[in-house]
């Protein structure tokens, strides 16, 4: 994994046609913005994580406890 330090308003160029910015830093924040092509899909970790436990057929968890009669 590469790592890169930027400061606020400094971009990240990935290949031809993605461009990260970092927008704003605000305490423990980090807002990120992202130029990339129409076709590229971008999607926070834990949406992208939903997407692919539901095209694989896996139903969220939920917080229930059995009881054994």
């Amino acid at each position: 994994m590469l790592v890169l330090s930027r400061k606020q308003d400094e971009k990240i160029i990935i290949g031809d046609s993605i461009t990260l910015m970092v927008v704003s830093i605000q305490g423990d924040k980090v807002r990120l913005g992202i130029e990339a092509p129409k076709d590229v899909s971008i999607h926070r970790e834990e949406v992208y994580k939903a997407i692919q436990d539901e095209r694989a057929g896996v139903t969220p968890q939920t917080n229930q406890t059995s009881k054994n009669s």
